[in-house]
């Protein structure tokens, strides 16, 4: 099976059929598939000034010395690039792009084409920066299965088409998040077009942004792109990013807002940030404890709509509609489900005010090994719940969040034979 690098191309001429150089091998041109190897679909030839295009189809060999035509006679109209087309060269070579198995950026510094009985693919990439000297010299560094990677090729409309099927999907929220925290401007546009193109991915990876990022990048938006977003979100994590909005852009955007989110977010706005009610989340389930845990058990099997975490406990109210119990999941998947609520619940439960600082809470949910904490009002009505992932976030120090990701090695997942 023949194989050749793309460096190695790079510095030879393409020829004719005579033998006669032509001009030099400026770029590869790809086109993406779904599930398989980007295939070659021609070149991009330096002739004098010029840089044309020049179709697979006039290709008669590649080899790692020469690239030879089957003809002479070449269209000299100048190269212009086509929707969903990557250019090797001068997209994917030298640049950044994204370890999918790592969730890391690394960059491409060679490109590993092979021929297969279909024609020549993009089968692999070598993320190692080439040493002349030392114990792993040049040409000696595992090739890794260019599936493995997702490329940032920073042109918008091969981005788009690209997108729909994009390996992104393959990482979550958190990690994408991370990805574009750590991305220059023209990576973060490309990873922002790929996930624009699955609204609920795209709302779930704002919400994990830092406020800092999260804020820059709605600021460049219209009021009507921001509004699509956050309505998406949770309540609470809208509320969070309205607050970090420039004041003259707030109301334009809670306008914009569906009910009945408008109106929860309102609520939580009322809050201070640093306080239990700035914390809590509006997603709970709380019901008489006269219910059946039979009845509470298809509750949570339904309530599929909700922040998972915030049912890791179950909340029973009396007949004023006040706080009278909780009791965990766990309890409840081991009861008998003919008894009642009440029957296994803790009736006096660990609580917050809504104006309890970041620390009270924090301290409370640390002491009682607590995965969320209820939020009452004076008359013990409740209000919402703290998750223990908002309380990690809310208590992690900033240079904490601004440290080095940990680095892992890219020895391994070697290319896949085509």
């Amino acid at each position: 099976m023949n194989t050749v690098t793309l460096a190695e191309l790079l510095k030879h001429a393409v020829i004719d059929a005579k033998h006669e150089p032509l001009g030099k091998l400026s770029d590869l041109i790809v086109r993406l598939h779904a599930d398989n190897y980007p295939a070659l679909a021609g070149l991009v030839v330096r002739v004098g000034s010029a840089s044309i295009f020049v179709p697979v189809s006039a290709v008669t060999e590649i080899t790692r010395d020469r690239i030879t035509l089957s003809t002479a006679r070449l269209d000299l109209r100048p190269f212009e690039r086509r929707n969903g087309e990557v250019l090797l060269n001068a997209d994917v070579l030298g640049h950044r792009l994204i370890d999918i198995d790592r969730a890391a950026l690394v960059r491409a510094h060679d490109i590993t084409l092979t021929q297969t009985t279909e024609g020549w693919v993009v089968t692999g990439l070598d993320v190692h920066k080439h040493r002349w000297l030392g114990p792993k010299p040049r040409g000696q560094h595992q090739v890794r299965d260019w599936r493995s990677f997702e490329a940032l090729i920073g042109h918008q409309p091969s981005a788009v088409v690209r997108s729909p099927f994009g390996q992104l999907r393959r990482l979550k929220p958190a990690q994408i998040a991370d990805l574009i925290e750590s991305a220059s401007s023209r990576e973060q546009d490309d990873l922002l077009t790929q996930v624009h193109s699955d609204p609920e991915l795209e709302a779930d990876v704002f919400e994990e942004l830092d406020d800092d990022s999260q804020s820059q990048l709605l600021k460049s938006r219209s009021l009507d792109d921001v509004a699509s977003v956050l309505s998406r979100m949770r309540a609470d994590d809208a509320a969070d990013a309205i607050l970090d909005l420039p004041q003259q852009r707030r109301q334009g955007v809670l306008d914009l807002l569906p009910e009945p989110q408008r109106s929860s977010v309102l609520r939580l706005l009322g809050y201070h940030g640093a306080t239990a009610g700035g914390l809590m989340g509006l997603d709970f389930l709380a019901m008489p404890g006269t219910e059946l845990v039979r009845n509470a058990i298809e509750r949570i099997r339904s309530a599929r709509d909700q922040q998972a975490e915030a049912l890791l406990t179950i909340y029973c109210t009396d007949t004023d509609g006040a706080l009278s119990g909780a009791v965990n999941l766990i309890h409840v998947l081991q009861a008998d489900p003919e008894a009642t609520l009440a029957e296994i619940a803790d009736r006096d439960p660990v609580h917050a005010s809504p104006e309890d600082d970041v620390v009270d809470v924090t301290t409370r949910m640390a002491d009682f090994n607590l995965m969320v904490l209820p939020v009452i009002d004076h008359q013990g009505h409740l209000l919402g719940v703290v998750t223990v992932d908002d309380a990690l976030e809310a208590a992690i120090p900033d240079d904490w969040r601004r440290r080095e990701p940990q680095t892992h090695s890219t020895e391994t997942a070697p290319i896949t034979t085509v």
